[in-house]
């Protein structure tokens, strides 16, 4: 089924003309390892190159793209990719510890990698990318993907862990109102030195990076609906020291002041 909402994270949505995102629910089956798949167009035919960047979310992708399919750590800085003429790229993402079991290593091996899909999953991938994105229709191309990733994963049941990591990955990113990795343990329930090495080992980066990137990620979608903010009791919603603070993080992040990206 294709999801309504759009892609949180990317940066500047609305002022790309000839490029769509869509993104579907996984079957059910897989949802316990991924948390949608995401399609992406453009037609930039007669226009300039478009840099599109995102501010990367603690999750793996798969993604099925020319010249061949790869496999995408967390990045930890901005994403960014350059698309020209006409295409189209398939992704997978998954939930934030889900690609563990995938692995079978520590998800941290991947931060700020892309790795050629198949030293991971063998040549049966390349074949699987070529039918995913000469399908004529999104929904095909989700069926085909899904037919493949289900032959690639593990026969095993979940590990308990993925669902752990999830729901407090989900947590800090639902509602970005914890900022210390203490208080974070605390709600939880989980030790600070064991909620380090379950998001070393599953999420592939730090809790305090989530912490901080779902801060970002508030700031960018508010501004995102233009200007009239108020900025310094956003700062004090999201625990920033004052506006200030919460001016210097968003500009180191994204390159650009909250409110002149708001204005934009």
């Amino acid at each position: 089924m294709r999801l309504p909402h759009r892609p949180r994270g990317v940066l500047r949505t609305d002022a790309a003309p000839g490029h769509r995102v869509s993104l579907y629910e996984p079957a059910a089956d897989l949802a316990p390892f991924v948390e949608h798949h995401w399609i992406v167009h453009w037609d930039l035919r007669g226009r300039a190159p478009l840099r599109q960047k995102v501010l990367s979310h603690p999750n793996v992708h798969v993604v099925f793209e020319r010249p061949f399919p790869a496999v995408y750590g967390v990045v930890r800085d901005i994403f960014e990719r350059e698309l020209s003429g006409v295409g189209h790229v398939f992704g997978i993402k998954f939930r934030a510890g889900g690609f563990r079991p995938v692995l079978g290593a520590p998800v941290a091996t991947l931060t700020d990698r892309v790795v050629p899909a198949v030293d991971l999953f063998g040549p049966a991938v390349v074949a699987a990318g070529e039918r995913v994105l000469g399908a004529a229709a999104e929904p095909e191309r989700v069926a085909l993907a899904e037919t493949w990733l289900r032959a690639a994963l593990p026969g095993a049941e979940p590990d308990p862990a993925v669902a752990e990591t999830a729901a407090i990955v989900a947590r800090i990113t639902t509602a970005p109102n914890l900022f210390r990795v203490d208080d974070l343990a605390e709600e939880v329930g989980v030790p600070v030195r064991r909620l380090q090495r379950l998001f070393a080992e599953y999420v592939g980066v730090g809790p305090k990076w989530v912490l901080r990137r779902a801060r970002l990620q508030e700031v960018a979608e508010r501004a995102e609906h233009g200007a009239g903010i108020d900025w310094a009791a956003l700062a004090a919603d999201l625990g920033y020291a004052d506006q200030a603070h919460l001016t210097r993080d968003f500009t180191a992040a994204v390159g650009t002041a909250p409110g002149r990206y708001a204005r934009a």
